[in-house]
């Protein structure tokens, strides 16, 4: 334990900083700075303009050294952008890097308000505060961890694939978990990808079979993590790998037993509903792996005890089909975990007046894919609902939940762009039809995504700039018999439209998996309000999350189109191969200690703990934390009845008097008439 302080001896260092007029716009920084000079303790107080600027570092290491400091305070913006950067500079300047402490008074002050009296008071209440505390700061050392090697990437679509090969290609094993029987995900469903129009499968099948085959890539399908302990560089994980009662050791892939199989069902999951599937089945022709699955729930021999046919007409000895198979529980070992769990599409049934569900020719922007593909149901014919008939007009209604205040207020960034897509496909395919496209808002920000909606101008699209009200039933005209009626505002020429088409498409919003939270809270981090994973940071660290060695790719952090999925998924695997290159990081040392002198092995803290990281002794009746399982979060800390827990850089007097430090202004001997 390290010695403690007194806070009588200690010389603080106090920079202000400007950054630029974030701060100084509303705060009076010189005032400021000029007041923190005279509190006890300090030894000298600065205000620069900026802070993090090599020059601002100078100054505090200069002074580290010339004036004997022995703790530092910054007065600026937030810890998650530059605590880092200031306690390196201590560091530079002799100093331990924990005698540091930072106010933030650009986030929590000057960003808050335009009352300049107000701001500057209490940015010198956040400053008081960061001094008071930082004078019972004590010297802290880096707990150095080994990282294994080894990486888990969660979700098998073009995000997860591109970080797996990504990292294997590198030399490193990864374990790829997904829970569906093939990887692809969304995209495999997909015709063809805007703007350059790529066959999506053509794109994708190479990418997934080199996952299938890589020396490198242990590849769990029809699986699901179901634990995760650990911490940065070694987690160990339970991975469910559900039974697909193939052996897929004998399994040759052939098919005889999907085609001799005598029962089907809808296909509900990649066909969208649009077709039907066997009973054992493959949900496409370049499925990786190559294996079949049996769907147990509609599967007469697990429902009846008869039929048995695909283990009848199986050709390979021994036979590849196992009606015993059982679940197997998979534990190993990694350093770092990639989750690339991707998207749900917005539910159209929720917005009734669109008619989905209840208009037999009102299509889901999937439904559309499916059956434009060439592989689809239709073998890419479109046709209405009837699969003979074709539409000689077609309405794509875009923005289906998204940038609506009633389901999601956010833009899911790729509506416009598909629904481009599908009118151009109409185009292509029915030439004589007739597309409008009803718009909000057209945003084309990608590379080569303003030249595709030229493109369309050019094809003839009827653009309506307007949200569609509703989609119903033709009246009783003779002429619009069995067409939809869609009713909209064409903002441009002011005035209200009734278009009738024979099919409606519904482009609805990209919304985060329905389990979203469950998977955050088995991974230990965060989600926001519409479900999607928190980063460390929207700009600066969009991969990282704020739980060490957990990365995220792809849509699960937001909206995202292919090329935006596939460089995230490559950018979380080059942070994870840093590390995996280090060998060895350096983790904060802030963490749980527990008095055992003193514990009375009530068990509470074992019980509250989030990362399991508290033992207790049987022999001796008390509890431990381990270490190098600890994320300091504190939990323990308040919830010790006895209070002979405590977090190291968070202790009460280190807290307490923080807190005395920022009531400085409301005090009795501060109040005056």
């Amino acid at each position: 334990m390290s010695e403690k302080v007194n806070p009588e001896q200690e010389r603080v260092g106090v920079y202000v900083c400007h950054c630029g007029s974030n701060i100084a716009k509303v705060v009076d920084v010189e005032d400021v700075a000029t007041w923190a000079a005279d509190l006890p303790n300090v030894e000298v107080s600065r205000d620069y303009k900026f802070m993090c600027s090599s020059l601002g570092q100078d100054l505090i290491e200069e002074d580290i050294k010339e004036k004997g400091l022995t703790k530092v305070v910054v007065a600026s913006c937030s810890p998650h952008m530059h605590e880092k950067t200031f306690r390196v500079a201590c560091e530079r300047g002799g100093l331990n890097p924990f005698m540091f402490e930072m106010a933030n008074i650009r986030e929590h002050d000057s960003w808050t308000t335009d009352d300049e009296v107000a701001a500057t008071s209490k940015a010198k209440a956040l400053t008081n505060a960061a001094i008071e505390r930082v004078v019972h700061h004590q010297p802290l050392e880096q707990l150095p961890v080994e990282i294994n090697p080894n990486t888990l990437v969660v979700g098998g679509g073009i995000a997860g694939i591109s970080a797996t090969l990504e990292l294997a290609n590198a030399g490193h094993h990864v374990y790829m978990v997904e829970r569906e029987p093939t990887i692809g995900g969304h995209m495999a469903q997909l015709d063809k990808t805007f703007p350059t129009l790529d066959c999506s499968a053509c794109i994708l099948t190479p990418k997934m079979v080199d996952v299938g085959q890589h020396p490198n890539i242990t590849l769990l399908t029809w699986s699901e993590v179901e634990k995760v302990d650990g911490f940065l560089g070694n987690f160990t994980v339970n991975v469910r790998k559900k039974a697909r009662y193939v052996n897929e050791e004998h399994c040759t892939g052939c098919g005889i037993c999907i085609e001799k199989c005598p029962f089907k069902v809808s296909d509900d999951i990649f066909e969208v509903g649009l077709s039907e599937r066997k009973v054992i089945y493959r949900p496409f022709p370049q499925a990786v792996p190559k294996y079949p699955v049996i769907d147990k729930e509609n599967c007469v021999y697990f429902q009846r005890g008869k039929c048995k046919a695909c283990q009848i007409f199986c050709p390979t000895e021994p036979n590849s089909i196992e009606f015993e198979q059982e679940d197997e529980i998979l534990s190993f070992d990694v350093g770092n975990i990639i989750l690339a769990t991707g998207y749900d599409l917005f539910d159209v049934k929720k917005i009734p007046q669109y008619g989905y569900g209840r208009l037999a020719n009102v299509f889901t922007s999937l439904e559309f894919e499916r059956m434009v593909n060439a592989s689809g149901p239709t073998e890419g014919s479109i046709v209405l609902r009837d699969m003979e008939s074709t539409p000689k007009s077609v309405a794509i209604v875009h923005c289906v939940g998204s940038r609506d205040e009633n389901y999601h207020k956010y833009c899911s960034k790729v509506c416009c762009m598909y629904s481009l897509k599908f009118a151009h496909l109409v185009h292509e395919r029915i030439p004589e039809a007739e597309v409008y496209n009803c718009y909000i808002d057209m945003r084309t920000p990608g590379k080569g995504y303003e030249e595709f909606y030229n493109r369309l101008l050019e094809e003839e699209t009827n653009f309506i700039r307007g949200k569609v009200a509703e989609v119903t039933d033709a009246a009783r005209i003779p002429e619009e018999e069995g067409k939809l009626i869609v009713q909209v505002e064409d903002t441009l020429i002011g005035r209200q439209r009734r278009v009738p088409v024979d099919m409606v498409i519904l482009s609805p919003a990209m919304e985060a998996r329905a389990d979203s939270k469950e998977i955050s809270q088995l991974f230990k981090m965060g989600c926001d309000f519409d479900g999607f994973f928190v980063e460390r940071h929207p700009k600066l660290d969009p991969v990282a999350t704020m739980t060490d060695g957990i990365y995220i790719a792809g849509a699960c952090q937001g909206p995202k189109d292919v090329p935006d999925s596939v460089a995230q998924g490559a950018a979380a695997a080059a942070r994870v191969a840093g590390l995996i290159n280090l060998g060895t990081v350096m983790m904060e040392p802030v963490r749980a200690s527990i008095n055992q002198d003193e514990c009375s092995g009530c068990k509470i803290c074992n019980n509250m703990c989030p990362y399991n990281a508290i033992i207790f002794h049987e022999d001796r009746e008390v509890s431990e934390v381990i270490t190098a399982l600890c994320q300091g979060c504190g939990t323990c800390v308040a919830a010790c009845p006895s209070g002979v827990i405590t977090g190291a850089h968070f202790t009460n007097d280190q807290l307490f008097s923080q807190i005395e430090g920022i009531l400085w202004d409301v005090r009795p001997e501060k109040v005056t008439a």
